[in-house]
């Protein structure tokens, strides 16, 4: 067998796998959450998000809407150095993001069943 064919059955076993995969996967909530940043904002954003009394005050006075605080909810980077992740029996998360050129910096609570956004700092 020469080389050409080979290539050419290898080739032909790929793209029928590939079909195959995509047939099962089509349609399924598939996603690849590797990165640290990723699990834990995946965690978050599969819980019921609670916005504290403090955080609406600071959503009016700092001119931002939900829209925004739900782009850095997806978008958004965590800060391990300042995050508590560890603390009992919720941790505390600080999210970093950008949204319409403005720094927005977020503290969660993370717990079993529901995340509780505790304050906001924009720059």
């Amino acid at each position: 067998m020469i080389l050409i064919q080979r290539i050419g059955y290898y080739l032909g076993g790929f793209s029928i796998g590939l079909i195959i995969l995509a047939f099962f996967l089509n349609g399924k909530k598939t996603s690849c959450s590797y990165g640290l940043d990723a699990r834990v904002i995946k965690n978050i954003n599969s819980k019921k998000i609670i916005y504290n009394d403090v955080f609406k005050k600071q959503m009016q006075s700092f001119n931002v809407d939900s829209t925004a605080i739900n782009y850095i909810l997806k978008k958004g980077d965590i800060n391990f150095s300042k995050s508590k992740p560890r603390l009992k029996p919720c941790g505390i998360y600080h999210l970093n993001g950008y949204y319409r050129k403005k720094s927005i910096s977020i503290n969660i609570k993370n717990c079993d069943s529901i995340a509780t956004i505790i304050d906001m700092f924009v720059k």
